[in-house]
């Protein structure tokens, strides 16, 4: 019997792929997204469609990975024209054109998730996000060093350049051998990460010396439902606190000793647990009225940990629903250990800064459609989302994408 032999019953790999992509990208609106008439990918579609396929694959390098994405793509959806098949020309559209078709993938995103988790991620009538940082490296090309290091390092390869000394071989050696961890470039992400689904919500990119909560102030216009943000002690400050709570948003934050609170500045007779938090420069050179939280202190089995909330009334979120608040905030943690370990994204592959921008960029939309596309999976089936293992799905993407000619 024939390989191909296998009856019209049998369904290929290419056949759920191919099932799984139109589901992603059925409403985009790719109207904010056009090109010249002699461009040689067809579409807007398309080019996603690859884009996606080259973050989900698991080559070696870029190139490799565009070219497997880019048969895998023709092959499942076949065009009437030649489509381009250069990495340079597929790279260099993907850079122009990369804030609009994610914007457009992920506005359809938001929605499916919205659907398929409805209110499983909803505290107090507020919708969960956890928000936090890390870092990707990224190949040491003088490109990315100039972009990618801190400040304190791109300033020391100046002087060090101005002094432009001869070096052996040898001592060369030496010297990168011993270079600090802190001196190699790397990309810093900073994530808006939805508690209910487990996936990215929204996302910002910069140096690896760039700053966690303002990147958090960007990402909260994206946000139009009352929201719970819950973060670790780097995100404490007034002028962040201030700005969500003005947004009509909520905070729960764990404080640490580098954090002042004060207690009884009210006119009237406050609970113990009542802490405002007040610094200086807000109230003496500013004006600016304190912030009100209520003070949650529990103990970890080694030492205390104190966590303050926006919401002060204790019988519309107890002391142990913000517990569990902040004890959820670990599975952001464990996010970014599938995106960097699972998914292998660590280290990035691009040379070149702009093209590193667009390689996480798209990893990122890539896990969440793979995380999006599984969850809706799970619930047809009748299984409990939160079962979702990023590891198996991601193998299972990867493998129909191998084996997309086979059963």
């Amino acid at each position: 019997m024939s390989q191909r032999d296998h009856g019209k019953s049998v369904r290929f790999n290419s056949d759920s792929l191919k099932t799984a992509l139109r589901w992603l990208l059925r409403d985009c609106q790719w109207t904010g997204v056009t090109w010249r008439a002699d461009c040689t990918w067809q579409s807007p579609r398309l080019l996603a469609i690859a884009a996606l396929m080259w973050a989900w694959s698991d080559e070696t390098t870029v190139n490799d990975r565009f070219f497997a994405a880019r048969r895998i793509a023709l092959h499942l959806f076949p065009q009437t024209q030649p489509v381009g098949n250069s990495y340079q020309g597929f790279i260099k559209l993907l850079r122009k054109w990369t804030d609009a078709l994610i914007a457009a993938v992920m506005a359809e995103l938001h929605k499916r998730i919205v659907m398929t988790c409805g209110s499983c991620a909803e505290v107090a009538g507020f919708v969960l996000f956890a928000v936090d940082g890390s870092r990707a490296a990224v190949p040491r090309t003088q490109a990315n060093e100039r972009v990618f290091s801190t400040k304190a390092t791109r300033d020391k390869a100046k002087r060090r350049k101005k002094k432009n000394k001869k070096r052996t071989r040898r001592r060369r050696k030496n010297t990168d051998s011993n270079t600090k961890k802190s001196e190699t470039p790397a990309m810093w992400l900073t994530v808006l990460w939805h508690v209910g689904s487990g996936l990215p919500w929204d996302w910002r990119l910069g140096p690896t010396d760039s700053s966690e909560r303002s990147h958090w102030m960007e990402m909260l216009g994206s946000i139009n439902v009352p929201a719970m943000f819950v973060a670790d002690a780097g995100f404490v400050g007034y002028e962040y606190a201030a700005a969500v709570i003005g947004a009509g948003h909520q905070l729960t934050i764990r404080v640490g000793s580098h954090v002042s609170l004060l207690r009884n500045l009210g006119c009237a007779r406050e609970k113990a647990n009542i802490v405002y938090l007040w610094p200086d420069k807000s109230a003496k050179r500013q004006g600016l009225p304190p912030l009100k939280f209520r003070l949650v202190e529990s103990h970890n089995g080694k030492h205390p940990v104190y966590l303050i909330t926006s919401v002060v009334d204790d019988t519309r979120l107890p002391d142990a629903q913000v517990l569990s608040i902040y004890k959820k905030r670990w599975g952001i943690e464990l996010f970014y250990r599938h995106l960097k370990q699972t998914f292998g994204k660590r280290k990035l592959r691009s040379a070149a800064p702009a093209q590193a921008y667009v390689e996480m960029h798209w990893s990122l939309v890539g896990l969440c459609c793979m995380g999006v596309y599984s969850i809706n999976q799970l619930k047809q089936r009748g299984h409990d989302p939160s079962r979702l293992s990023f590891a198996k799905v991601i193998r299972a993407f990867r493998r129909m994408l191998r084996d997309y000619l086979h059963p």
